[in-house]
């Protein structure tokens, strides 16, 4: 089975405002190598408008560092699917909106054949942790006090306490750490 992995940025403080990580060569090696273990993200729509079409230009145009057009390229070439009410639809490549449920979809997905389903929303890791769907953690801890911004679990509370064990960490020279988990079991 397929596993679900969530992968994001956060400040030191908890934070996860696109505006205030350090968006460096080997940050971007990391969130590379962990989509190309995948072949569909998730987002919600607010994070999705964040990454479409800023992203999908970049790796049109290659305009940037080689790991930042690498992570463009990867990124452009997965399944997205982008989970809105509000939104009537969407004209990106290889992008699908979906309205069904979100944890009726993500099982669906799990039974398919293929790589990784990454997450990349905090609404939505925040809904598939409370119902014990995602697979792995992958926490960038970025050395930076923000001070304000979203957070994991903002809107939705876990109903339960969530267990996780430690695969493994990286520290990079920037100072970011990344920290991976898996869901105890």
């Amino acid at each position: 089975m397929r596993k679900v992995v969530f992968g994001f940025n956060f400040t030191t403080d908890g934070y996860c405002s696109h505006t205030d990580m350090i968006a460096d060569e080997e940050v971007h090696e990391y969130f590379t190598a962990l989509l190309q273990n995948a072949s569909v993200l998730l987002y919600g729509r607010t994070t999705y408008q964040l990454m479409v079409p800023y992203w999908p230009e970049i790796a049109r145009t290659q305009s940037e560092s080689k790991a930042t057009n690498e992570f463009a390229t990867v990124f452009d070439s997965l399944d997205k699917i982008v989970f809105s009410t509000t939104l009537n639809k969407i004209e990106a490549q290889n992008t699908r909106l979906a309205r069904e449920d979100l944890v009726e979809e993500v099982l669906a997905l799990k039974k398919q054949p293929g790589k990784d389903i990454c997450v990349g929303s905090l609404s939505i890791a925040s809904r598939l942790s409370d119902c014990g769907l995602i697979d792995e953690y992958h926490f960038v801890v970025h050395p930076v006090v923000a001070g304000q911004g979203p957070r994991l679990f903002e809107k939705l509370k876990p109903q339960e306490k969530l267990r996780l064990a430690l695969l493994g960490t990286r520290t990079f020279a920037s100072g970011v750490i990344a920290l991976r988990y898996a869901k105890s079991t």
